[in-house]
C-alpha cells in the first residue's frame, strides 16, 4: 500500500515541502531514498525501536521510501516522526485518511517522545502558504510555531498521542498565541540600563548618535574604562522591534534552534562571538548551510570586543554584508542568502599594552608592536564604521556619586524621534530607513551643505587626510545629529561634531 505524509525541509530561511511516499510490498528490506543523510538513514533504529515501547511494530515486508523532491539533501533527525507515520499508515496499522492534510515533523526518541526540531517557525509560514490543515510538531516548538496564524499547530509529547490522533481515539488541542498581544508584552523590558553607567557622557552621546542613525561605531580605551559595559546596554536604547522585524529575527533563530521557550523574540539581539571565531562561524555557511552571527545579529546588535584580536581573514569577510546588509553563500551545488542588517559595536585597546597616550600609566609597547597591533585592522573595514570614540577610565569621584544616570528610555524616545524624521524622509526609498543606509545619490540629495560647513569639512580632509568613504561618512553623522536635534539643515556645529568621531584616522593612531 502506498501512503503519502509531508514533512518540510529548511534551506536558508526558507522552508520547502518535502512529499515522503512510503509504499509496502512483498519481501524484505528498507529502502530509504531521495538523497538522505546520515542522521535520515539512522532513523529506521529509532523508528523501530520507539514503535516496539509503545507496542506497535514495523513491519517485516519489503518498506520502500522516498522523499521528494529527489535532489534536494534531507539532513536531521527532525524525519523520524514523518517516517513513521507513513510507516503506520501504509501497513495498515493506523487510518491514513487524514494523514496528507497536515505538515509532521519531530524527533523520536526511543521511548517513543518527541525532541525539538530546528525551523519550526519557517516551517509553519510555508505549510500556511500551502494550504495545510495543520501542522503537528514536538511540543517543546509549539509556540514558536504558533506565531503563524491561520494554521492549526498541535504539539505533542509523544507519538502515540499522534497515532491516536489519526486514528481518532483522541483530539490534540491546538497552540493558540495572540501574537500581538506577546510582542507588546515583552517589547520594553531591557536586562541592561544606561542608568548603571556612571560617566562617560561623551561616550553615552556618540551611542545615542549611533542608534539613531543605525551607524556603525567602536570603542577605544584601556582595559576596565567600560566599553563592555556601554555596548551591551546599546540595545536598550534603539527603536523598539516592529512586529515585522521581530518575525524576521525569530526566523533565524529558529532556523538554528535558538528560540526560548516564549517564541516570539521581541528584544533586539546582542550577540558577541569569541575571537577565536572562524570565518564561516561568522558569515555562515558550512557543509549544510546555517546563518552565521551577523544574520543571528539581524535587526540588533553585534559586538565584536578586542577587534584586532580576531583575525584578519575573519574581519574581511564582514566587509561585504556591512555595504549590502546581507550575505549570500555561494558553492558549486547551492546558493543561500541571509538577511543580515545589524549594527556593528567593537571595542579595541589603543595599544597591545592598552595603556597608549594614559598619563598616568608607562607606554610599554614599541613602536613596531604598535603598528603590529593596529595593522590588523585594514583601512577599508575602519572606513566601513562611521563613529570612533575614545573611552576614558572613570575618575573615582563620578564611580561613587550615587545618583542614577539618565536611564535608557528617555534617551531611547530622542532616538526613536529621529529614526521617525529619517523613516519620513526616506518615505518613497523602499530600502532605505535610516540615515547609515544612504547611498552616495541620497547623501548629495539630503546632507547639503553651506558654504561654511563645506569650508570646515574640506579643512578636516586635508589635515586628517580622510579618503572618500570617511567623507561620505561624516556627511551621514553630520544628518543624524541634525536630526536629533530636530532640524531640518546641516550646520557647521554639527560637522564639527562629526568630524571629532574618526579619531582612529587622526595622525598617530594608525601609523
Amino acid at each position: 500500500m502506498l501512503v503519502k505524509v509531508f514533512g518540510s525541509a529548511v534551506f536558508g530561511v526558507e522552508a520547502t515541502t518535502i512529499t515522503v511516499e512510503v509504499n509496502i510490498d512483498k519481501g524484505i528490506g528498507y529502502h530509504l531514498v531521495g538523497l538522505p543523510d546520515n542522521a535520515v538513514k539512522e532513523s529506521s533504529y529509532r523508528i523501530s525501536a520507539a514503535l516496539n515501547n509503545i507496542r506497535y511494530k514495523l513491519p517485516g515486508k519489503k518498506i520502500t521510501i522516498n522523499m521528494a523532491p529527489a535532489d534536494l539533501r534531507k539532513e536531521g533527525s527532525a524525519y523520524d516522526l514523518t517516517l513513521a507515520i507513513g510507516i503506520l499508515g501504509a501497513s495498515n496499522q493506523i487510518k491514513s485518511e487524514k494523514i496528507g492534510d497536515y505538515i509532521i515533523m519531530g524527533e523520536l526518541s526511543l521511548d517513543g517522545s518527541l525532541q525539538p526540531i530546528k525551523g519550526a517557525l519557517p516551517i509553519a509560514i510555508k505549510a500556511r502558504e500551502e494550504g495545510f490543515k495543520g501542522f503537528i510538531l514536538p511540543k517543546q516548538n509549539a509556540k514558536e510555531a504558533a506565531i503563524v496564524n491561520d494554521i492549526q499547530v498541535f504539539g505533542v509529547e509523544n507519538i502515540k498521542e499522534v497515532i491516536d490522533f489519526f486514528d481518532e481515539k483522541e483530539t490534540l488541542t491546538p497552540t493558540i498565541i495572540d501574537t500581538r498581544a506577546e510582542f507588546y508584552k515583552n517589547l520594553d523590558n531591557p536586562e541592561f540600563d544606561f542608568a548603571d553607567v556612571k560617566g562617560q557622557e561623551s561616550v553615552k552621546r556618540a551611542m545615542e548618535i549611533a542608534a539613531s542613525g543605525g551607524h556603525n561605531i567602536i570603542l577605544v580605551g584601556p582595559p576596565g574604562s567600560g566599553k563592555t559595559m556601554l555596548s551591551k546596554r546599546l540595545p536598550s536604547i534603539l527603536p523598539p522591534m516592529t512586529l515585522q522585524e521581530a518575525l524576521e529575527t525569530t526566523k533565524i533563530h529558529s532556523v538554528v534552534g535558538k528560540i526560548k521557550e516564549n517564541g516570539l523574540m521581541c528584544q533586539r539581539p546582542f550577540r558577541s562571538p569569541h575571537h577565536t571565531i572562524s570565518d564561516v562561524a561568522l558569515v555562515g555557511g558550512g557543509q549544510y548551510p546555517q546563518p552565521g552571527e551577523i544574520s543571528m545579529s539581524h535587526n540588533g546588535v553585534l559586538f565584536l570586543d578586542e577587534l584586532p584580536e580576531f583575525k584578519r581573514t575573519v574581519l574581511e569577510v564582514m566587509r561585504q554584508p556591512l555595504e549590502d546588509r546581507e550575505v549570500t553563500i555561494s558553492r558549486a551545488r547551492f546558493t543561500v542568502t541571509y538577511p543580515s542588517s545589524f549594527m556593528l559595536v567593537a571595542s579595541m585597546n589603543p595599544s597591545p599594552s592598552g595603556y597608549f597616550n594614559d598619563p598616568d600609566a608607562p607606554v610599554t609597547s614599541s613602536p613596531a608592536e604598535m603598528q603590529r597591533y593596529l595593522s590588523k585592522i585594514s583601512g577599508p573595514l575602519l572606513d566601513r564604521i562611521d563613529i570612533h570614540i575614545e573611552v576614558n577610565p572613570v575618575p573615582f569621584e563620578k564611580l561613587s556619586d550615587e545618583q542614577l544616570a539618565e536611564p535608557s528610555k528617555s534617551i531611547r524616545e530622542r532616538v526613536t524621534k529621529a529614526r521617525e524624521k529619517q523613516s519620513e524622509r526616506f518615505l518613497e526609498i523602499g530600502n532605505v530607513h535610516y540615515n547609515a543606509q544612504m547611498s552616495v545619490k541620497q547623501i548629495r540629495k539630503f546632507c547639503k551643505l553651506s558654504e561654511e560647513s563645506k569650508t570646515l569639512l574640506k579643512n578636516a580632509m586635508e589635515r586628517l587626510n580622510l579618503s572618500a568613504r570617511a567623507y561620505d561618512r561624516i556627511l551621514k553623522v553630520s544628518r543624524t545629529i541634525a536630526d536629533l536635534e530636530g532640524v531640518k539643515n546641516i550646520s557647521s556645529d554639527h560637522i564639527a561634531e562629526a568630524i571629532q568621531y574618526r579619531s582612529l584616522d587622526r595622525e598617530g593612531w594608525l601609523g
